[in-house]
């Protein structure tokens, strides 16, 4: 396995009515994750925003041990990604996933530990479906929102202004020189939205936590996030370290 980072963000807002540790997880593309599980242990929450299955390689034995283990270290999260709606095995996982005690967020929202949780699945353009974020934007407290994929925040994302947005899929611009990605999935050559916190601190992208790519990844760690919500006096804040796991 490859050594992953662990990045720490805190958010505070006045919107925050209670402190929440939430671990953000993306891109497990069906490999191992044993090795992140103590960095996980007393966390308020999971959330895994896109891609737990890999649609270029037959196979569920991790995503679905996945299933498993995470519910018993806190209430899990799930919302779509790429890789679900190109997947062979998606059919076939998906009953898994709904008899699992993972929550999967398609499309919806719900409430949890007074903050308002929705996911957005990812999809073929012409199937995107945005209505249901209008009804999460009228929800008192704050607004989180799982959208895989970045480049969609300010397609589809920013007009209903979640408090904050998490993302991955761009495998932190997959080779970083000088931290410029080089290439990612979706934003093409030198993207724009590859890792850390963007557009005042409102959108939070992830490396994501393995390849799926046969390109390899170079001076950019897969890693892992952990987010702190707390309370505070403003409108919004946040701020971001890093740490190895």
């Amino acid at each position: 396995m490859k050594p992953r980072v662990l990045s720490q963000y805190t958010i505070a807002s006045e919107k925050i009515a209670q402190p929440l540790t939430l671990a953000v997880l993306t891109d497990l593309h069906n490999a191992p994750f044993e090795d992140v599980l103590p960095a996980l242990q007393g966390v308020d929450a999971i959330l895994l925003v896109g891609d737990l299955l890999n649609r270029h390689h037959r196979g569920t034995a991790y995503a679905e041990a996945f299933l498993t283990a995470m519910p018993d270290i806190a209430p899990t999260f799930f919302s779509k990604g790429n890789h679900e709606w190109k997947s062979q095995d998606w059919p076939a996982f998906r009953p898994l996933l709904e008899k699992s005690r993972v929550t999967l967020l398609d499309n919806r929202f719900i409430r949890f530990q007074g903050i308002v949780l929705g996911g957005l699945s990812s999809a073929p353009q012409e199937e995107i479906r945005t209505g249901w974020l209008e009804t999460m934007a009228q929800e008192s407290g704050f607004r989180l929102l799982m959208c895989h994929q970045p480049e969609w925040y300010d397609r589809y994302v920013k007009r209903y202004a979640p408090d904050l947005t998490l993302s991955g899929h761009a495998h932190g611009g997959q080779i970083c020189f000088r931290r410029q990605g080089i290439y990612a999935p979706g934003q093409g050559l030198f993207p724009r939205l590859t890792h850390g916190l963007y557009d005042g601190g409102h959108l939070l992208v992830s490396s994501g936590m393995t390849n799926s790519s046969h390109m390899p990844r170079w001076g950019n760690p897969c890693e892992i996030i952990m987010l702190h919500l707390e309370k505070g006096n403003e409108p919004f804040q946040a701020s971001a370290a890093e740490e190895n796991v």
